[in-house]
């Protein structure tokens, strides 16, 4: 579990963060060389084996972060990337989630075949239904994370940021089930009032003293 920190500190990564990132490439010293040149560049870094990365929307993916925090166990890192919230999960993620919803939504549509024609349409839709396309990065992919700092430009020149930094050499990291489960709940909400601004440069960012 982390440390408490203060919400203002969120944003930027420590340093077992950074080496926790770092981990992630075949050469990390490499990579931490250049950071400590160069803390205020992002990064491209490999997934599949230290990290995978779900992208989302970044409402949708805001949606999900809202629910992750105030009714399940809080999230891994996760930050924003021109437009698409980068959502680190654990490895293995990439592969499984598609398979997940994929299920749900055969499930649903042989449940409906299974009641035949006599039942209302709609009744039996799936649980995905209203969750935008997910993407997933995993073995043989890349993504490029933003800068070990806080994003100091101003918000129409700011193209990424860290809402939930890496603190630790070993961070929490969801699994399929759970984002599955923050999806769905993500599209139920997107028909009421999120509980925190949709996407705003000031949104909230999230306590991670409060991950389980």
């Amino acid at each position: 579990m982390s440390s408490p920190r203060n919400a203002s500190d969120v944003s930027g990564v420590t340093p077992d963060g950074a080496a926790w990132l770092a981990s992630a490439g075949t050469y990390p010293r490499s990579t931490l060389s250049h950071w400590d040149e160069r803390p205020d560049a992002p990064v491209v870094l490999p997934c599949g084996v230290v990290f995978d990365v779900v992208s989302a929307p970044t409402i949708f993916g805001r949606r999900m972060l809202d629910r992750m925090w105030e009714e399940g166990p809080g999230s891994g890192p996760v930050a924003e990337f021109r437009g698409r919230m980068l959502l680190f999960a654990a490895p293995g993620t990439a592969q499984r989630l598609p398979a997940l919803m994929e299920w749900e939504e055969w499930g649903a549509h042989g449940a409906h075949d299974t009641h035949g024609a006599h039942d209302t349409p709609g009744t039996y839709g799936a649980r995905t239904d209203g969750v935008p396309p997910l993407l997933c990065h995993g073995t043989g992919d890349a993504v490029t994370v933003p800068a070990l700092t806080g994003a100091t430009a101003p918000a129409p020149r700011s193209d990424s940021r860290w809402l939930v930094a890496p603190d630790t050499h070993h961070p929490w990291l969801p699994g399929p089930e759970v984002l599955l489960w923050a999806a769905v709940r993500a599209a139920r909400a997107a028909v009421r009032i999120s509980i925190f601004p949709p996407a705003g440069r000031d949104a909230n960012v999230y306590d991670v003293s409060r991950r389980r």
